[in-house]
């Protein structure tokens, strides 16, 4: 489910940060999202303990 923020940004999905060792799913999702054309990148949202994939500007 994406999310929009008050400043054009989407979080088009949200990973749990203890994920096992040498597992990244939130980078193969934005991997996925970016060769369907959709400029997605990971941030860490540190207030949930999760990483983001995200589009457009998100506010910190």
């Amino acid at each position: 489910m994406a999310t929009t923020t008050a400043q054009s940004g989407s979080v088009l999905e949200r990973f749990p940060a203890g994920g096992p060792r040498g597992s990244w799913p939130a980078e193969e999702y934005a991997a996925t999202q970016r060769a369907q054309g959709t400029n997605a990148q990971v941030v860490m949202d540190l207030r949930s303990d999760q990483f983001l994939v995200v589009t457009g500007t998100i506010p910190e």
